[in-house]
């Protein structure tokens, strides 16, 4: 049988630094490495402690905004101080939608993605 594992999500970005930035600040994320060619940069972003990683693509020649579209995908993170986050993230204002009953929200990136936020252990 073959075995696969996750490695990374890619998001297209308008404004690389920015982007990078973001995901510093609200989820402690760091670059890893950087990959620059031609045409495009890519930045591999980590958590530090599994091998997920966040791959952000910025395209030397684009200028307009990502068509996101009605598309429902996202990334969820998992964390240990939930209410300790969403008073971070709060604060950052980049809450766009949140489901107390069911113990969860989300916050936005730079260019609209989506990011589930949920306690570590439920």
């Amino acid at each position: 049988m073959m075995k696969f594992s996750l490695r990374h999500n890619n998001f297209n970005v308008l404004d690389l630094d920015k982007s990078i930035a973001f995901y510093e600040s609200a989820l402690g994320m760091k670059v890893e490495r950087l990959i620059e060619r031609e045409t495009f940069k890519l930045a591999f972003l980590s958590d530090g402690h599994t091998a997920h990683e966040i791959e952000l693509t910025w395209q030397r020649d684009r200028v307009e905004p990502y068509a996101l579209g009605d598309n429902e995908t996202h990334t969820c993170f998992a964390v240990d101080d939930y209410d300790k986050a969403h008073e971070k993230h709060q604060g950052m204002g980049c809450i766009c939608f949140e489901n107390v009953d069911m113990g969860l929200y989300f916050i936005e990136d730079p260019d609209g993605y989506w990011i589930e936020i949920v306690p570590e252990k439920r």
